[in-house]
């Protein structure tokens, strides 16, 4: 895995590079702590374009969902974090040496601000920082477990693994389990860049696996499999970052696949504040069921069901009931859902609301059609995949 890279984090002009994998010694952790690259003013981001979450707020922020963030901690001292959005207790921690935790949480939630054009994706979701690990080559697995309880216990609904364990043990499978009954969403990426590797809990049942893309499309991790559910951005990356001493600041450029699943994360909170009577497991079905599919429209082992659409995934109307894509790779997923009309920008809240309203009407018709091709489909009809441009 690459690390993120840009002005120095050291004295000297040196950049720090960490490989998953190669742990960063706990002495020169301290030495090597993170330090902005600046303040970003230069095009809005590649993956903020294409996640677009100005297009989204008119009918979902992400207020109150609380994102746990798992991994290096998160410095919520950054100018872009609001007052009170990054919240402390026991078991957390608002410092980030490492600083991979920091950059994961200002893609969750960074707030817009007119000094920079990068923006989080969801900036009405609270981040709760849950530290388990100092460095970025991973973890021990009955250490996250015991983290992830840290983040059941404070009631988050989404917890974003920053930092996956490349071993899995029984207390980190039952900690899945535990969220799963607790009703919290579990977004954790495929970041193994070695062949053979596989992250933790990423490969468990039950949670959402994030596969890793560039700008052109191409699967930035090696790790792969099955249970990849979805793709999103993981190179090239701006985020907020660690050591900004209250000013708005930045890294970039950052390439991590991990950090895939901090877009996710973010997306799965206009969701479910959106969705709220949505259960996890119908969450990952919308996620996977508009995803942009590729070429051949069937599951890929390194991005899953395709590229998170994040419109998409909050405006469409879809059937509680109906499942997301499943089965053997090999076969093409059973519904395909049509996205509705993007409300146009506007200039007051009253008429990106208007706007919005009518998005969701043609999102219900969309709907429509999606219970239609079901119901064609077990007459043995079978259609041709549809999808709006």
């Amino acid at each position: 895995m690459v690390g993120f890279a840009g002005k120095s984090a050291v004295a000297g002009g040196i950049a720090v590079v960490a490989l998953l994998g190669t742990p960063v010694p706990g002495t020169a952790v301290a030495e090597q702590c993170a330090n902005p690259t600046g303040t970003y003013t230069a095009a809005v981001p590649w993956g903020q374009r294409l996640i677009d979450p100005a297009r989204i707020w008119p009918l979902s922020r992400g207020t109150g969902q609380l994102v746990a963030v798992i991994g290096t901690g998160v410095d919520g001292r950054n100018g872009q974090f609001a007052p009170g959005q990054v919240v402390g207790g026991q078991g957390t921690t608002g410092d980030d040496c490492d600083g991979r935790g920091t950059i994961a949480a200002g893609i969750v939630g960074a707030q817009p601000d007119p000094s920079t054009t990068f923006t989080g994706i969801a900036p009405g979701a609270r981040i709760l920082p849950v530290r388990y690990t100092q460095v970025n080559g991973g973890g021990d697995p009955g250490q996250l477990a015991s983290a992830i309880e840290t983040a059941l216990n404070r009631d988050a609904g989404i917890i974003l693994i920053a930092v996956p364990a490349a071993a899995d043990s029984p207390a980190l499978t039952g900690a899945v389990s535990r969220a799963r009954e607790k009703g919290a969403l579990i977004v954790s990426p495929a970041a193994g860049t070695q062949q053979g590797q596989t992250s933790y809990p990423t490969a468990t049942p039950g949670v959402l696996a994030v596969g890793s893309t560039n700008q052109a499309g191409e699967a930035v991790q090696t790790e792969s499999g099955s249970y990849v559910g979805i793709s999103a951005p993981g190179a090239e990356l701006v985020s907020t970052s660690a050591g900004a001493g209250g000013t708005v600041a930045h890294r970039w450029p950052v390439s991590d696949p991990s950090l895939a699943a901090a877009h996710v994360a973010g997306v799965a909170a206009l969701v479910r504040a959106y969705h709220p009577e949505l259960s996890p497991e119908q969450v990952v079905a919308r996620l996977t069921l508009t995803a942009h599919r590729g070429p051949s429209g069937r599951h890929d082992s390194r991005r899953g069901w395709g590229a998170i659409d994040a419109y998409a995934a909050v405006s469409v109307a879809i059937p509680a009931d109906t499942p997301g894509p499943g089965g053997p790779p090999s076969v093409a997923p059973d519904t395909f859902v049509v996205p509705a009309a993007a409300p146009v920008r506007a200039g007051t809240d009253k008429v990106s609301g208007v706007l919005a309203i009518i998005g969701v009407a043609v999102a219900m018709a969309a709907g429509v059609v999606v219970a239609a091709v079901r119901r064609g489909k077990r007459r043995g009809w079978r259609p041709s995949r549809f999808r709006a441009s």
